[in-house]
């Protein structure tokens, strides 16, 4: 995906890989922050929605779920619990930190350049 958006935003430049100019001046010429980081802003928005929602929350109920059967081969597909952890240790955050909300969204909020 990264490598997809790098492509694009040299292509709107009209400068192409073997011009050997990095990505951090392309991304500064254009002030734009990368995608996968406004995805993590988005899912991390996500998980401060769902965290305060009510107990008897159908979303809440459903995140407790447990299905029976096998997963297929391979390696496995992350859950959204687990990539929502990877992404709070990232970020140095807890899920108690959730119930400040300006706080919580100074925090997660993608800086652009």
């Amino acid at each position: 995906m990264d490598v997809a958006e790098m492509r694009m935003l040299k292509w709107m430049c009209g400068h192409t890989k073997l011009d050997r100019i990095s990505n951090h001046a392309f991304r500064e010429r254009l002030r734009v922050s990368s995608i996968s980081d406004k995805i993590r802003d988005g899912r991390l928005r996500w998980f401060e929605h769902v965290k305060r929602r009510q107990t008897t929350s159908p979303v809440i109920s459903v995140e407790n779920i447990t299905i029976e059967g096998k997963r297929g081969r391979g390696r496995p597909k992350l859950t959204w619990d687990e990539r929502i952890i990877n992404d709070l240790l990232d970020m140095h955050l807890s899920k108690d930190m959730v119930d400040d909300t300006n706080y919580w969204r100074r925090r997660i909020k993608v800086k652009e350049f």
